[in-house]
């Protein structure tokens, strides 16, 4: 086939061949997708300078890391409520710091509260509201609660006995009222707890007693027998004897015999370390 033969050929496909207009809206929208990926890209070096200029801790990539992008969640953390310790010698118990300390009526709780050396208490069967919280800390001798041990088991290293939580309705105002108790014999001190919200609370405080060798609980002074003018200075060696310094300071106060202990500082069950001082206050001559 000689060349001209060739040009005809191609001439006469190319009329038989119907060409359209040129793509304008596909090439334009290809070119946008180009562009949007061209400005994701700035965006995210852009993010990147401005972690690295702010000292910024969130890591964004890992040395070696796959290619693949990470999901990191974005659900709030929950901070555990911050608690307190309360006890008796080196036992104790964390309780929320919003708690109050003896905050009954009549021997009832009525807000949460952790009761300790509560002394005399005037029983008058009030009911208890719902929703409150509360733990007794009490020692061996007390018969304020009866105590039957369910099973044993041990707090760091100490042997406890265990009262099961169970929960009875009150029908004189329809609230149901769970308790449960822990006692450790060898050091004598009982924990017991009440909720009228639901027993998973009960249990939720006794799982927060601990042995803690390193700090001794202020000892309790209202319920000291007898009381007397020698109450102040039976105080000040039972704190001794918990290897604690005691200072006392006297105040005038009418009606009360002189020596009698009428305050102390911290508030007992306060976990202090060995060695610190408390303050006590007694009636002056």
């Amino acid at each position: 086939m000689n060349e001209s033969k060739l040009t005809d050929l191609l001439e006469r496909a190319a009329e038989r061949t119907t060409v359209g207009p040129p793509p304008i809206d596909a090439m334009h929208a290809r070119t946008t997708r180009v562009l949007r990926r061209r400005t994701a890209v700035v965006s995210v070096a852009a993010a990147l300078a401005v972690v690295a200029a702010a000292g910024g801790t969130a890591l964004l990539t890992r040395p070696n890391a796959s290619d693949t992008p990470s999901v990191t969640s974005t659900s709030p953390q929950v901070a555990p409520a911050e608690t307190r310790l309360v006890g008796v010698g080196h036992a104790a118990i964390g309780i929320p710091t919003e708690w109050g300390t003896n905050k009954e009526a009549c021997g009832t709780p009525v807000a949460d509260t952790v009761m300790f050396d509560v002394g005399f208490v005037h029983l008058c069967l009030m009911p208890r509201p719902a929703g409150v919280e509360s733990v007794w800390i009490l020692d061996g001798k007390t018969r304020f609660f009866e105590f039957a041990a369910d099973e044993t088991f041990q707090i760091d290293g100490v042997r406890a006995e265990r009262q099961r939580t169970s929960c009875v309705s009150e029908s004189s105002d329809k609230v149901t009222v769970c308790s449960g108790a822990v006692y450790l014999p060898s050091l004598d001190v009982k924990f017991y707890a009440q909720s009228s919200t639901n027993a998973a609370e009960v249990d939720r405080m006794l799982e927060r007693i601990t042995i803690v060798p390193d700090r001794v609980g202020v000892p309790a002074f209202r319920t000291l027998e007898p009381k007397d003018g020698n109450s102040g200075a039976k105080y000040a060696d039972a704190l001794r004897a918990l290897g604690l310094k005691p200072d006392i300071q006297t105040r005038k106060w009418p009606s009360y015999t002189p020596g009698e202990l009428m305050r102390v500082m911290p508030e007992p069950g306060t976990m202090v370390r060995p060695g610190s001082t408390v303050t006590l206050i007694v009636v002056a001559p």
